[in-house]
């Protein structure tokens, strides 16, 4: 289970948690416990979408090293400085050093600037600049190669803080089918204070922030994305609206190296499709250090680990990143990140995707409920594999690796993170009632140092396969929970320490039986057999233990069963549906065979 820290952590408004679901023009298509899919129809517009453009009614401006020439007198050109005043079209073609391209136009126009073999240099602001209008659009012309740099600072010319290569009042979309190189020595690469949409083009950015920066949001409908960024590689926040501020991928290809995190949202985040290969903070090598001081026994709530003390300005380095609602409906994922791979302030719900996550803090960490139907997860390193107030799991493939618990309903805040200031409930104010695992179908692979499965409330299963390898430590047990767990389908089988082992409740409707064998090695195959010796299960076990759960439906009250493990074999005679009590310190079940030390430990593997 999460540990209890030894620091508290600042809250922030309730700004955070507000979500998407106050946002005026994007209501919710589908409705269920925790999240719901944003209506999308309206993310962009045929214009944001179209990359032509008529060069026989467009500007042309020719940019001459230290200079510029336009015929056109809506052009005004004063050393290097271009300044566009009128809706319209223009082509910008050459190389410009230390200059800038300002639009500047009524808020009712909107312009269209195309980059066609355009290299602009600025060394003390913005390359293209955008103090009023409605709507501007850069578009790279096809098979061009175009770069807009930053020297390294941003001096003031107006009362606009001009912090990025390309700056934006307005509404800002970049498409194109062509290649965009920005260099932002300093500020950011791409910042609107509007909308910023993405739909087409190559865009290769190297920031010393943000990469890509929309207040209002940011929305990619497709493109090729090669970032570096000192800071998030994609970010939308906007602290004066809280319905605002989200993040809206439909396609793409992502190649994201951030400081920070690398896709953050301040309100909900939602991904449809897409290829991602992010690195947060330098990856998991790079996480916080977690001293678990659960080597010895306790029962949920009793745990206490340590952490470095945080402060507000300690940077998040998480891979995606939603203070509203995490939503992931396909897409491939290969995430190394410091901090959590996948984090939401309120929920997250993927239906859909393929996941590879490396991570030194949480694989999937929610501060209310995770629910995840469909998508094949690979959590190959983490410190909790999923962790939320209640998590819901009925479809997917999962495998997971976790060096404390595996599955942990915790309820409240991710306090095991050291990145950011988070909102919800602390886990002292969320109630038994709140935390709740439940597994209704699905593939769930865990190897677990800690616990196994972990609920301080409840935990039910009523279908899927879950095979897991527990902690070899009796600080620690298979299944960990705070009011009871219930199994009524589904097949279960566990292996783990026995000191805290826990059985299901009493109130399962699908026989379980818990036995104590001697202590096995890892590797060692545990199989299932009825008393005319047809295989029910047959799974290979990659850590030592000496405690074993089985569940499934060919269990049924009144037969007779033998378990071999390793070199135990242990004759079950199934008097009620549930075989082996918890005993509060774990210990001896009937029938449970000798005891002896464990040795070594392994990994997790086997055929069922």
């Amino acid at each position: 289970m999460k540990k209890i820290k030894i620091f508290v952590f600042l809250m922030v408004v309730m700004i955070m948690l507000s979500g998407c679901s106050g946002n005026t023009d994007l209501e919710p298509t589908e409705t269920d416990s925790s999240a719901s899919q944003m209506d999308t129809s309206d993310m962009f517009t045929d214009r944001d979408m179209e990359i032509g453009y008529d060069e026989t009614t467009a500007v042309s401006i020719s940019l001459n090293g230290d200079t510029a020439s336009c015929d056109s007198d809506i052009v005004q050109v004063s050393g290097s400085t271009v300044t566009i005043t009128a809706e319209g079209t223009y082509i910008l073609s050459g190389t410009l050093n230390d200059g800038m391209i300002i639009v500047n136009i009524a808020d009712t126009e909107k312009v269209q600037l195309v980059l066609d073999g355009a290299d602009i240099t600025s060394e003390s602001s913005a390359v293209i600049y955008v103090p009023q209008g409605d709507k501007v659009f850069i578009t790279t012309a096809a098979n061009t190669e175009n770069t807009l740099t930053n020297g390294g600072q941003y001096s003031a010319i107006d009362e606009n803080n001009i912090d990025s290569v390309i700056f934006a009042k307005s509404d800002l979309t970049l498409n194109g089918a062509g290649t965009l190189t920005i260099n932002a020595q300093a500020g950011h690469g791409i910042v609107s204070k509007d909308d910023l949409v993405l739909t087409s083009g190559t865009y290769n950015i190297t920031s010393a922030s943000h990469a890509l920066s929309g207040k209002d949001s940011v929305r990619i409908a497709a493109g090729t994305f090669n970032i570096t960024s000192g800071k998030d590689g994609i970010h939308a926040e906007n602290t004066d609206d809280a319905t605002l501020g989200f993040v809206y991928i439909a396609d793409g290809t992502f190649s994201i190296n951030s400081d920070g995190d690398t896709i953050s949202a301040e309100n909900y985040l939602q991904i449809n499709g897409g290829e991602y290969t992010l690195t947060a903070g330098g990856g998991s090598e790079n996480g916080e250090s977690h001293q678990d001081s659960m080597q010895s026994f306790g029962r949920p709530g009793e745990t206490t680990s340590s952490t470095t003390d945080e402060t507000d300005d300690t940077a998040s380095m998480k891979g995606l990143k939603a203070g509203g609602d995490l939503l992931l409906y396909g897409g491939t994922f290969n995430i190394n990140s410091a901090d959590d791979g996948l984090h939401s302030n309120s929920n997250i719900k993927i239906n859909g995707g393929s996941y590879t996550i490396a991570t030194g803090d949480d694989g999937v960490h929610a501060d209310s409920n995770v629910s995840i139907a469909d998508c094949t997860m690979n959590i190959t390193e983490s410190y909790e594999g999923i962790e939320g107030l209640n998590i819901d799991i009925s479809g997917g493939e999962i495998t997971l690796v976790a060096s404390d618990d595996g599955l942990n309903a915790a309820g409240g805040n991710d306090e095991s993170g050291f990145a950011g200031p988070y909102t919800g409930d602390s886990f002292s104010e969320a109630s038994d009632s709140e935390m709740y695992i439940k597994i209704s179908g699905g593939t769930l692979n865990i190897d677990a140092s800690g616990d196994g499965i972990d609920s301080n409330g409840s935990l039910e299963i009523s279908g899927g396969k879950v095979v897991l390898s527990g902690p070899d430590n009796g600080g620690n047990g298979a299944l960990d929970y705070g009011s009871e767990a219930v199994i009524t389908g589904g097949v279960f089988v566990a292996t783990g320490a026995s000191q805290m082992a826990q059985n299901f409740s009493s109130s399962s409707t699908q026989g379980t039986m818990m036995v104590t064998v001697n202590s096995q090695q890892a590797g060692s195959t545990i199989t299932l057999k009825d008393s005319s010796g047809n295989e029910f299960i047959s799974w290979e076990a990659e850590k030592a233990y000496d405690s074993v759960i089985i569940s499934c439906p060919e269990i049924t009250e009144g037969s007779e069963y033998t378990l071999v493990a390793g070199s135990s074999t242990v004759s079950v005679t199934m008097d009620s549906l549930v075989y082996g009590s918890s005993s509060g310190m774990g210990g001896a079940m009937p029938g449970g065979g000798d005891r002896g030390a464990a040795p070594g430990v392994g990994g997790m593997g086997g055929r069922m």
